[in-house]
């Protein structure tokens, strides 16, 4: 099978297993808040019934309202290309193709962000405001994590630092690696609209953030959004999974390999969702005034990584 076939299948693979990433986050921040929790098919349910409705727009709206979703999607689709699932080999893999993924997250928030403010409505231009905020002081700490680990490692490439850092140790401590991870952590967390920066259950108009933005759309262009959003959420996830937790990545034959590697990265994914819904269960949304300081400590832990690796 040729490289770019294998890429392809693991970019279809992160697709169709977004919305039980979704799920699964859903379910385990339930049993931590001691609730039962939705099946894990409901968001395959939900996109599906979606899909089957009317795709309706105000009256306010041009065209960039109905495209805005689907630029969305895309977007986060050319994001996640760029990350390796079973294999260090990603489809759209090249020199410095972290730019490429920094670049892909902001150009799908930039036209979801863009398409709430032509809604015409209030709360879309506030969920647009408040996301361009969180995006803007989001998008250092997460440049400043990755060319800490392109740095460390000597590759560019997010699959070559992650086949770089599956022949280390099984443990590897190191500050630069612990302070990346805590700083890509914090942003995950903000990029993904999880507590303590957002709260994607509530449904007080006033602290939504992500939330706000969708409350216009309905149909076909709102299930574009909730795959979007879950895709990202599973792509976050996958990045850190492959940078700090690449053990599974089988560049070797056989048929053997691809379930192997599948059966590791669900292993590593579902991992990091029980981490990330037991920070939700603990931690309460914090104020939005109070996130700038929480993405400024980000900033400051990969600014430390960055400048630790680069000293002799």
């Amino acid at each position: 099978m040729t490289p770019a076939a294998i890429g392809l299948l693991q970019l279809l693979l992160m697709l169709a297993a977004a919305p039980l990433c979704a799920a699964w986050s859903a379910r385990l921040r339930a049993w931590f808040q001691r609730r039962r929790g939705a099946d894990l098919v409901r968001p395959y349910a939900g996109l599906r019934k979606l899909f089957a409705k009317e795709d309706l727009r105000p009256p306010e709206a041009s065209v960039i309202f109905a495209a805005a979703p689907r630029a969305a999607f895309w977007a986060t689709c050319l994001a996640a290309a760029v990350l390796p699932v079973w294999r260090p080999q990603a489809l759209l893999q090249g020199p410095a193709d972290f730019f490429l993924l920094a670049g892909a997250l902001a150009l799908g928030r930039f036209a979801l962000s863009l398409g709430a403010l032509d809604s015409g409505g209030a709360f879309g231009g506030m969920g647009a405001s408040r996301e361009a905020l969180v995006g803007a002081l989001a998008e250092g700490p997460l440049l400043l994590g990755l060319a800490a680990l392109a740095l460390a490692s000597g590759h560019s490439s997010l699959s070559a630092m992650a086949a770089a850092t599956q022949g280390q140790p099984l443990t590897p401590v190191s500050p630069v690696r612990m302070l990346a991870l805590a700083g890509l952590a914090m942003v995950a967390l903000a990029e993904t609209g999880r507590i303590p920066v957002d709260n994607p259950t509530s449904h007080l108009e006033l602290t939504m953030i992500h939330e706000a933005m969708t409350l216009d759309y309905s149909g076909p262009s709102l299930a574009w959004i909730e795959w979007a959003a879950s895709l990202r959420q599973l792509l976050y996830l996958t990045l850190v999974a492959d940078l700090f937790l690449p053990w599974g990545l089988t560049p070797g034959p056989g048929w053997y390999g691809p379930l192997v590697g599948i059966a590791a990265w669900a292993a590593k994914v579902g991992a990091l969702t029980v981490a990330v819904a037991f920070t939700e269960a603990s931690l309460a949304k914090r104020r939005m005034y109070a996130v700038p300081e929480f993405l400024g400590i980000a900033a400051a832990l990969t600014a430390l990584a960055l400048v630790f690796t680069a000293l002799p």
